[in-house]
């Protein structure tokens, strides 16, 4: 999560600099772990840009305490700028807990800001051992071939989609998942027609609203929505929305975040502000906790991270990443309270969620839990109650957790994900929105009875597939890239 880094108009050109500075992050006068790292050292631009990635852990890494000194850790024995993040992830002083950092080429950026250049659809394994579509972006390339959730996957550029052969899985990834300008899958429609298909990449809108419905349950209105990612364009269709669900008299809400792995906290937060209770407003909504080097202005590394910030009087100013408090307080701008946005109240919220249900989707559960009855149903989700900005070092973007989120209990440990009230299996067969689809059946059978359903059944698998839930779940894993994190695009206020 980018914490309130940039105003959305600037965010791009602070992650894309180019402005004249040094990419990679020479060391400085001020030696950065005061042993070991000598003055000036030359190396290649490469040496150089490992140890760039070393020197941002040590000053803004959540788990800096405890760090080798450069010397010890000496980045330049690694092969690749990978390794180096690989090397610092297993460090003790993590405890094991990330599974976060990564290295980017951009592309998260332009994910997060609304503009996909892909096919727009992505796939699954089901409870039989099947695959099959997930989910599939309105307007993308995959959306105007008439591709749906649910459809069947027999063939992917002539080669097989057998769960169990690594041949195929290797193939569905470098097919669905790689840079190929087009695609050709075969697919059996639920009404057992076939249908050969092929999809060219291309550009489109990002439109993280999948489906929105309101149902009738008895003399309740509940309202249904599937979020897919937090874009930084997404809020006005949220507004939209909720709009109708006020109309609608919604009192009773479904959020289906199955598949969304997070993205711009400040959408997050807009979505909270959609279904919390105004009796809420000026109350704490979260904080966010930097470590203490960090908070301490010791990182001085963050003067290198340079970008255009806008002024109120609409100039622009060249500043520094350095330039910002990291205290967990309102005054730092790092604890944020309850802004009730629209006219929807609410008095249940209904999450539905799985295994990729990350980082702000998280964020946006956690924040709800203390202030109003919140339910989960599906499977434990993904566990990242961590944060990070991007660092630009040299043609790349650097994403190590720099921060942890807590709710206004202090409530947010969840690496090991949050459980949920009603354990059920993703439902691959059934459109959103259908009500027999099995996660909403559920949240539509709890508003209507104040309990779940008892289904003996439920997540059980096909007597022939011959596969346990676990072997799918980990093919499933093998397919699985989506983005998982949080990312602010709002100003931070100045020290």
């Amino acid at each position: 999560m980018l914490r309130k880094f940039i105003s959305q108009n600037t965010f791009l050109c602070a992650l894309l600099i180019v402005v004249g500075f040094t990419v990679s992050c020479k060391k400085s006068n001020n030696n950065p772990d005061g042993e070991g790292a000598p003055q000036g050292t030359p190396g290649t631009r490469a040496e150089l840009t490992k140890d760039s990635i070393y020197l941002y852990a040590q000053q803004t890494y959540l788990w800096n305490v405890g760090m080798p000194s450069y010397s010890s850790f000496n980045p330049r024995q690694y092969g690749s700028n990978e390794a180096v993040l690989a090397a610092i992830k297993a460090l003790p002083s993590t405890g094991g807990k990330d599974k976060y950092s990564f290295i980017d080429d951009g592309s998260v950026a332009t994910q997060l800001g609304g503009a996909g250049e892909d096919y727009g659809f992505s796939a699954n394994f089901d409870v039989t051992d099947l695959l099959r579509v997930k989910y599939v972006y309105p307007g993308s390339p995959a959306d105007v071939q008439g591709l749906k959730r649910g459809y069947q996957i027999t063939k992917v550029n002539g080669g097989g989609t057998s769960r169990s052969s690594s041949t195929d899985i290797a193939n569905l990834n470098a097919s669905i998942f790689g840079n190929n300008p087009s695609i050709s899958l075969t697919v059996l429609k639920p009404d057992n027609t076939t249908q050969d298909i092929v999809i060219n990449r291309g550009k489109y809108d990002i439109k993280p609203i999948l489906f929105s419905n309101t149902y009738t349950v008895g003399a309740k209105k509940v309202g249904y929505i599937v979020f897919n990612s937090f874009t930084t364009n997404a809020v006005d269709a949220l507004d939209a929305a909720f709009s109708k669900f006020s109309t609608d008299g919604v009192t009773e809400l479904v959020v289906d975040l199955r598949y969304n792995g997070g993205g711009s906290v400040a959408t997050s937060e807009a979505f909270t502000n959609l279904i919390a209770p105004v009796s809420q407003n000026g109350k704490i909504m979260y904080t966010t906790y930097f470590n203490k080097t960090m908070q301490d202005a010791q990182a001085r590394i963050l003067e290198n991270q340079k970008f255009y910030y806008t002024l109120p009087n609409g100039k622009t100013e060249l500043i520094s990443a350095f330039d910002y408090s990291f205290k967990p307080t309102i005054a730092a701008g790092n604890q944020e309270v309850f802004k009730k946005r629209g006219a929807l109240a609410v008095t249940r919220v209904y999450f539905i969620v799985t295994g990729g249900t990350a980082s702000a989707s998280e964020l946006l559960i956690n924040n709800l839990k203390p202030v109003m009855d919140v339910k989960l149903i599906g499977k434990t989700t993904y566990g990242k109650p961590v944060g990070f900005f991007s660092l630009r070092i040299d043609k790349n973007d650097l994403y190590i957790p720099q921060f942890q989120t807590k709710n206004q209990l202090d409530q947010g440990d969840y690496f090991s994900g949050m459980t949920v009230d009603k354990d059920v299996t993703d439902d691959l067969t059934k459109d959103f929105g259908n009500p027999a689809e099995k996660m909403l059946a559920q949240a539509l059978y709890y508003s209507g009875n104040n309990t779940f359903m008892a289904l003996a059944k439920d997540n059980t698998l096909s007597s022939t597939s011959g596969a346990t839930k676990v072997q799918i779940a980990a093919a499933n894993e093998k397919l699985d890239h989506e983005f998982k994190g949080m990312v602010e695009t709002r100003k931070l206020k100045f020290k």
